[in-house]
């Protein structure tokens, strides 16, 4: 039986709405209460793209919450446990947030906008909510809002290529998520070096929706050289790149220190942020759970897992495999979990329990090892 999604005004459209669908949009999900394309009818396709060419995806649903006013900053440091003493503006910063118990409830970008303007580019789930609530609850002299901006991206190995078409040699000496205000055909947007992929590409964070069709087409045309064909951020090559997927590979107690952002994390700065003495306990007490790869052995997946799958280790449950499928640059099926710290280390056999029965699975590094050529 075919299972489809009903479109109706209670999940909003993106500015792209129209355009994914005269490309073939075949499937939707949802994702911060909008539709999401995540697929075109050809995965294989799709994946070669963007490893191999240039995809088109659009992720307008990456919503921005905009933080704008005298105490910017002072709350934009109370969110995150990452030190913003340096940041500056027209330079991005990849920033975890937690709650008051060290649990990570979002992992967007920060783009500075100026010094008294920060977006944040989220994940799937309210933060609005949340960031609205501190400043309230703070006193802090700020304005909380969701601006009409929607991202574009443009991703794989020759995305380069095609910005540099749109808008000059400028663009490619753009650092790792830096952006700068910028226009196509009178369209406004905001032109970022950043992306949900380890391809290379960029991100066109349009400023007026009603000229989304436009954007889209634009970009098309000029992908046309280079091989460009829409997508979506892909399954198979975040596994293989070891990105994090907040909601999908985290529970409701994952903390920071699990999934790889030590680094992000300064609980000696002088900021009184949000979760910091609950961080600083656990890194101090040892981290529990790592988040890791695996090789799961035997005949290749034929699609995604839909559910979490249970590892085992000497008959007890120690964690889930969150992502999984068939690698065809690796040749292996290959997945990404989060288990005990402890059964964490690459090598380590276990067991998986799959969606095609019990099979035997090998603890790998992240991101995978890719083969050249």
């Amino acid at each position: 039986m075919v299972q489809q999604i009903a479109f109706g005004p209670r999940i909003r459209k993106s500015p792209f709405f129209k355009a994914t669908q005269a490309a073939g949009a075949s499937h939707f999900s949802i994702y911060n209460k909008m539709y999401f394309p995540v697929a075109y009818g050809d995965p294989a396709a799709e994946y070669d793209r963007l490893v191999n060419a240039v995809a088109l995806w659009d992720v307008a649903v990456e919503r921005q919450v905009r933080v704008k006013g005298p105490d910017a900053l002072t709350l934009v440091r109370a969110l995150t446990p990452r030190n913003l003493a340096s940041v500056k503006t027209g330079q991005g910063r990849y920033v975890p947030i937690c709650d008051h118990r060290g649990t990570l409830i979002n992992d967007p970008v920060l783009l500075p906008i100026s010094d008294d303007e920060y977006w944040l580019s989220i994940a799937d789930n309210d933060l609005i909510l949340w960031v609205r609530a501190v400043a309230f609850e703070r006193g802090m002299k700020v304005e909380v809002s969701e601006p009409d901006v929607s991202p574009l991206a443009v991703q794989g190995p020759k995305a380069v290529e095609v910005i540099r078409d749109l808008f000059g040699d400028w663009a490619t000496e753009m650092k790792h998520f830096a952006f700068t205000e910028s226009e196509l055909d009178g369209i406004p947007l905001i032109l970022g070096r950043s992306g949900w992929s380890r391809q290379g590409g960029y991100e066109l964070y349009l400023l007026e929706s009603r000229r989304g069709t436009d954007l889209w087409n634009m970009v098309g045309e000029a992908g046309v050289p280079y091989g460009i064909g829409p997508g979506a951020p892909n399954y198979i090559e975040r596994i293989e790149s070891g990105l994090l997927s907040m909601g999908a590979d985290t529970d409701h107690r994952t903390n920071p220190f699990e999934v790889g952002m030590d680094k992000l994390v300064d609980v000696d700065q002088e900021t009184d942020f949000i979760g910091k003495q609950a961080l600083r306990r656990i890194r101090d007490g040892g981290v529990r759970r790592l988040r890791c790869g695996f090789f799961v052995h035997g005949d290749p997946f034929q699609g995604p897992n839909q559910q979490w799958w249970k590892v085992i280790a000497d008959g007890a449950r120690i964690g889930f495999v969150s992502a999984a499928a068939y690698s065809p640059r690796i040749g292996r099926n290959i997945g990404l979990g989060l288990i005990d710290a402890s059964q964490a280390e690459p090598g380590t056999k276990l067991i998986v329990e799959t969606e095609h029965g019990r099979r035997s699975a090998t603890v790998s590094e992240l991101p995978f090892d890719i083969p050249k050529g």
